[in-house]
Parts: structure tokens; sequence; C-alpha cells
């Protein structure tokens, strides 16, 4: 505490830090971009099934609320045996071209000190057992399901 003789300097004002409009979080984002965010969130949350076989027993048990289906897979009965387990159970089914940006999107890689994912390894099927936390990107996506 200040006694009579001590000299208190003045408080200062808080600092105000102006943010440009485009910095705030757009509620516009594409479905790739959606589902990317989606996916490290379920990562974080220990959500996310990644791989043919643990994905496959997710999908049999109704244990699923989104999966991911890579395309260009290799293996033909696995396309048709997850496109058969999202219909009969009801579980959306987002299809993508590159199983190496899907792995990259579930976290199947290394990230270097840059930031710049290295020794990305392909993915031919994810799923998303627990959302993780309410988010934009969930919206998105959960948007997109229902406008089909």
């Amino acid at each position: 505490m200040a006694t009579e003789g001590d000299v208190v300097p003045p408080t200062a004002a808080p600092e105000t830090v102006e943010v440009p409009a485009d910095a705030a979080p757009k509620g516009n984002m594409t479905v790739e971009e959606a589902l990317e965010v989606v996916l490290k969130k379920a990562l974080v949350n220990e959500g996310l099934v990644r791989g043919a076989k643990e994905s496959i027993k997710a999908l049999d048990r109704k244990d699923a609320e989104l999966c991911v289906l890579c395309e260009t897979t290799e293996e033909a009965g696995i396309v048709a045996l997850v496109e058969a387990l999202c219909n009969e159970h009801k579980i959306r089914l987002i299809k993508l071209s590159d199983s190496k940006k899907l792995g990259e999107m579930a976290g199947l890689c290394k990230i270097d000190r840059e930031g710049n994912p290295r020794k990305i390894v392909g993915a031919s099927v994810v799923v998303v057992r627990k959302w993780g936390e309410e988010s934009v990107a969930r919206t998105t996506l959960l948007e997109h399901f229902s406008s089909q």
C-alpha cells in the first residue's frame, strides 16, 4: 500500500487491439475444410477410428457418427462393404478421392518443425465415433447432410 509520501504512477489505460473484419471466423467453410477440422477435433477427443479393419468394426457395431471413405481404394470389396454398412445403419458417408489427403486429415503423418506434414500415410476409411466439441465445422457438415 502507498503511504502519503510515496509516488504512485498513474494506472495505464487498458490496451485496445483492433481486429480487422476479415479476421473473424468465417461461417462459410467448404465441406472439405469443415471435414478437416472435425477430424482433428475427433482425433484430439479420442473419437476417431482409422483404417479399414477398425472402421468396419465400428460401423458394424453402429458406433459411428460419420464415415469418410476413399473412392480410390485398391480393394473394391472394402468400398462396397463400407457403403452397405453406412446405408444399412443410416450412418453419414463422405467420399474423398485422395487417400493421402484423408490420411493427412486423420493425423497419419509426421509434422516437421515448420508445421508441414511429412511421411503421409494413406487411409482408406476413417470413422468419427465422437464429434468432440461443438464447432462451426460440425454445423457445416450437418447442414451439408441435411441439404442432401
